[in-house]
Order: C-alpha cells, then sequence, then structure tokens
C-alpha cells in the first residue's frame, strides 16, 4: 500500500487514480505529522467489503442488488 501526502496527491492525481482502477489500495496523509487520513481503495472493494453484525459477526450473508434497504439504513447509520 503505497502512501501520498495531500500536497502529492493533488499534484498526481490523475496517476494515483489509474493506480486505484488497477486494483492499488492508496494511503493519503496530512499535516507536518504526516497523520494518515484516508484510504483509497478500489470501488469493487467497496462494494463487497463485509460488515460484522453483533451476534451475526461469524456469519456471512449478501445484500442482494434488489435488496430494497440500503446498507446504512439495515445498520441504523
Amino acid at each position: 500500500m503505497k502512501t501520498f501526502a495531500v500536497g502529492e496527491f493533488k499534484t498526481h492525481f490523475s496517476e494515483i487514480i489509474e493506480q486505484v482502477r488497477a486494483g492499488e489500495e492508496i494511503i493519503i496523509s496530512y499535516g507536518k505529522k504526516k497523520e494518515n487520513v484516508a484510504v483509497l481503495i478500489p470501488y469493487a472493494s467497496y462494494k463487497t467489503k463485509k460488515i460484522q453484525l453483533g451476534l451475526l459477526q461469524h456469519k456471512t450473508f449478501k445484500i442482494h442488488d434488489d435488496f430494497k434497504m440500503t446498507e446504512e439504513e439495515l445498520l441504523g447509520l
């Protein structure tokens, strides 16, 4: 996983987006301490993330595309 400071990210935005499209995960850091503040991941990875729900944390399930409730509504976010 590569790390870019905000200024470097802005300078190389198009190239970094291409890296993300190719499957790389990118960390964005900010400030003098270069604190990690964000991670860019490919959209396909985001869509397939797993959610752990309390007692169901060791179970897996898939929310189908025709499900009428968003993940945020389901989780009460």
